[in-house]
């Protein structure tokens, strides 16, 4: 169910956590193999800055993915991102971890997700996101749809987002000018 912008803004400061889908979200969908059995992922500049802004504001980002891959252990691992959960077929069990860990309540929980596996997530938490090229489905269930596609710089403007909603942004940005 779409939400206003307004609304959006005023769920988003009270924002405390953000959650990722990797494939779909973080890369276009796309998993490249080769002979080898190397796997090959493309992430986007802005998403990971954006996901660094929010950790540095003190807002801790985890990802939940179906698959494993040592490519997304090694993107998590430069971005900051410790609560990674990978080859998860059932992402209740992992949210649900996480939420405790941080102690948080489903409203304190933002969550972007592609795909029908994401939906339990999204009907969940208090704010979700689907990216530009989900399906309908998805995208009926999400509180709003981003204007980019997954891989694409969906995350960050959610990221932006919840930075700017929180009264955060700007003293991102003057860390940014002292340097």
């Amino acid at each position: 169910m779409k939400k206003t912008k307004k609304h959006i803004a005023e769920t988003a400061k009270n924002i405390k956590l953000l959650i990722l889908d990797v494939d779909g979200v973080l890369t276009d969908g796309s998993i490249i193999l080769d002979n080898k059995g190397n796997e090959f992922k493309a992430f986007h500049v802005r998403d990971g800055h954006g996901i660094k802004m929010l950790i540095m504001a003190g807002i801790p980002v985890a990802i939940i993915t179906g698959r494993r891959s040592k490519v997304v252990e090694r993107r998590a691992k430069e971005l900051g991102i410790t609560e990674v959960y990978q080859k998860c077929y059932n992402k209740i069990e992992a949210y649900t971890r996480i939420k405790n860990k941080f102690s948080l309540r489903d409203n304190e929980i933002a969550y972007i997700g592609d795909d029908i596996v994401d939906l339990p997530l999204l009907k969940r938490v208090g704010l979700s996101f689907a990216v530009a090229d989900a399906p309908d489905e998805v995208k009926a269930h999400a509180s709003a749809v981003t204007k980019n596609r997954g891989g694409k710089a969906a995350a960050r403007e959610v990221t932006d987002l919840i930075l700017k909603s929180k009264g955060l942004w700007n003293k991102v940005i003057d860390g940014y000018l002292k340097t």
